[in-house]
């Protein structure tokens, strides 16, 4: 069995990182403050978070899931098709790209919120058991969908 040996970040982009740590906007910085020491559902992120050659404003590594907030440049035609491209790479990559606007991050903090932690939530969800082909079991379904799997 190989061990999992990460790929060095180039320093040009940990450099672009931490510079744009010690600049975030307003924005990340309310964001941030409900994302930071596990504070949504127990889920860690990462912040200005170097990966191959983009920098992701926040990331959850157990979900594989990055959030970008965008301000305004960012309905400009040339910065759609950047972002188009990101998110592309992103997706071939098995991560999950959520992209919210400045604005919405101030006027609907808790909707981000929670649009963040159902997606973060169904990505890391295990699937509820099966039974057992030999049978012997049952499976009861609760309110919220979820499965639990009871032997007789």
């Amino acid at each position: 069995m190989n061990p999992f040996i990460p790929k060095p970040v180039p320093e040009q982009l940990l450099t672009a990182a931490r510079a744009l740590r010690s600049t975030m906007t307003d924005a990340e910085r309310l964001l941030w403050s409900c994302l930071r020491r596990k504070q949504l559902g127990g889920f860690r992120f990462r912040r200005q978070h170097p990966f191959e050659m983009y920098v992701l404003d926040f990331y959850c590594c157990e979900a594989r899931v990055a959030i970008e907030l965008d301000g305004g440049q960012h309905n400009e035609p040339e910065a759609k098709a950047r972002d188009a491209i990101r998110t592309a790479f992103l997706a071939g990559q098995g991560i999950y790209e959520l992209r919210f606007w400045n604005n919405e991050v101030f006027v609907d903090t808790e909707g981000v919120l929670q649009k963040i932690y159902a997606v973060v939530s169904e990505r890391t969800q295990t699937p509820p058991p099966e039974p057992s082909p030999a049978g012997g079991g049952e499976v009861l379904f609760w309110e919220s969908g979820d499965a639990l799997l009871t032997n007789k």
